[in-house]
């Protein structure tokens, strides 16, 4: 597939905006197939260094808002200006996405 951008044009925006999975591609993706330490890397093929991920979860963790869902609440979100993520959670949950254009 080749990389992937961290950085990419909104359109509408006529902004740059952070559009990526690096931190989720970093801290998840450890299995057979995948190497987080070597999952993220830069530009020219350098692994991304672990505590420079971790600065970035911390920053996401700093700015993060929690959503205090109740019965029947929407939620509308633009993919392009928010980064979105999920907490842990015990079960038993039911959310229906839909994603649109």
């Amino acid at each position: 597939m080749g990389p992937i951008p961290a950085i990419r044009l909104d359109k509408s925006r006529q902004r740059n905006v952070w559009f990526n999975s690096m931190v989720i591609a970093y801290t998840s993706y450890d299995d057979a197939r995948n190497d987080p330490t070597n999952a993220v890397q830069f530009g020219d093929g350098r692994p991304v260094p672990g505590d420079v991920v971790y600065d970035c979860v911390k920053i996401l963790d700093e700015e993060s808002v929690a959503i205090p869902w109740q019965k029947g609440d929407v939620l509308l979100i633009d993919n392009w200006a928010v980064l979105h993520s999920r907490r842990s959670f015990t079960p038993p949950r039911r959310i229906l996405a839909s994603l649109c254009k």
